[in-house]
């Protein structure tokens, strides 16, 4: 998951209200019921500590959300009486809440809002092609290309002039699945998509694969429907699991075999909270990996006023020179430091081989 869109959370100091609202249930009664959820976060709010500004923001947020046709959920993420940032999210919260800590509370975006791919869907024929996006909110048009429209079909004659026809044939089938290959990198680009599905006969899909460029080969899957048909929701929803499931199993056992040392003594990844605090405190996380149900991901920290500033121990940070500290959850502030470089996030499961890894629920791979 890339993370720039929270850098607005980390140009402000905390304290944050951090609020997950469950916009699922879509009823006669809705509006009334987020009202009442919108009246016990602003109370819960209240009971940790939040200033009044803050609650009231928040409360006058869920309640906007009354006529929300949002399908999932929203996050909230509020300070002196604004809120600052309200990412839809992609599923559900397992419960609804709030919380005032002194950095925001992200790390449910990972499950929430991070593994749910933006596609493009390429319909292909021998002709060209057309695209459509899908994401969490829905189906746009996005253009296409149309080929070269003749030849396109062969002969059943062996005649010399008919087999000469039937290599024009596939001159031009090859011709097309190259200009298709080149609008789709083109579309992928300016869409930001994370994953693009190819839909056609299999050798239209193929040919079309084989040309794309090298970078987006990790980001396809294929359809096996015919030309013309259009996948279904339900088709779109188990790709897209299947391609989040094996990026996160790919990248867990690339984790695996780097945390190993290499010829020189030195590994390339590390797990366990006073290694990964290290790793951030020199910025050489290149991608951080959260088991969510582990044991460190709410071990406690301490944190200065900048995303490089944190430590195992309070009086580590006081060593580094910072005079003001706070508590913070490990998992938010490693996610902090993250953000400030650059580096992604990811949320791995627990399930299957290296289902103890990252040991403790935390780990990272390196740059350098």
């Amino acid at each position: 998951m890339e993370l720039a869109f929270l850098h607005p959370l980390y140009e402000r100091p905390g304290p944050w209200a951090s609020v997950y609202v469950d916009t699922s249930r879509h009823t006669e009664s809705t509006p009334d019921e987020r009202r009442l959820t919108a009246q016990a976060m602003a109370r819960e709010l209240a009971g940790q500590g939040a200033d009044e500004a803050t609650c009231r923001a928040v409360r006058h947020a869920i309640e906007e959300l009354g006529h929300s046709a949002e399908p999932h959920g929203r996050a909230l993420f509020a300070r002196d009486g604004e809120v600052v940032l309200d990412p839809p999210l992609a599923r559900s919260p397992r419960r609804e809440g709030a919380e005032w800590a002194p950095l925001p509370r992200v790390a449910p975006l990972l499950d929430l809002a991070g593994e749910d791919p933006v596609c493009v869907i390429a319909y292909v024929d021998r002709r060209g092609a057309d695209f459509e996006l899908r994401s969490a909110l829905g189906r746009d048009d996005a253009g296409g290309v149309t080929g070269r429209q003749w030849p396109l079909h062969r002969t059943a004659s062996s005649d010399w002039s008919e087999r000469h026809f039937q290599l024009r044939v596939e001159n031009t089938w090859e011709h097309n699945a190259a200009e298709i290959a080149d609008a789709l990198a083109v579309c992928q680009e300016e869409t930001g998509a994370d994953l693009l599905i190819v839909v056609g006969d299999d050798r239209e899909r193929r040919a079309v694969r084989d040309r794309l460029p090298q970078r987006l080969h990790g980001r396809v899957a294929e359809a096996s429907h015919g030309a013309g048909s259009r996948l279904l929701d339900g088709d779109v929803e188990r790709i897209r699991a299947e391609h989040v499931h094996a990026r996160a199993a790919e990248e867990l056992e690339r984790f695996l075999a780097a945390r190993g040392p290499d010829g020189e003594g030195r590994a390339g990844a590390v797990e366990g909270v006073p290694a990964l605090v290290e790793a951030a405190r020199e910025h050489r996380i290149d991608e951080l990996l959260i088991r969510t149900d582990g044991p460190d991901a709410h071990r406690e920290v301490w944190i200065g006023e900048d995303p490089d500033q944190l430590a195992v121990r309070r009086t580590d940070l006081k060593v580094l020179g910072e005079q003001n500290s706070w508590a913070a959850r490990a998992d938010d502030a490693l996610i902090r430091s993250v953000v400030a470089t650059g580096a992604p996030a990811l949320a791995v499961d627990a399930a299957g081989p290296g289902d103890d890894a990252p040991v403790g629920g935390l780990g990272a791979l390196l740059r350098w």
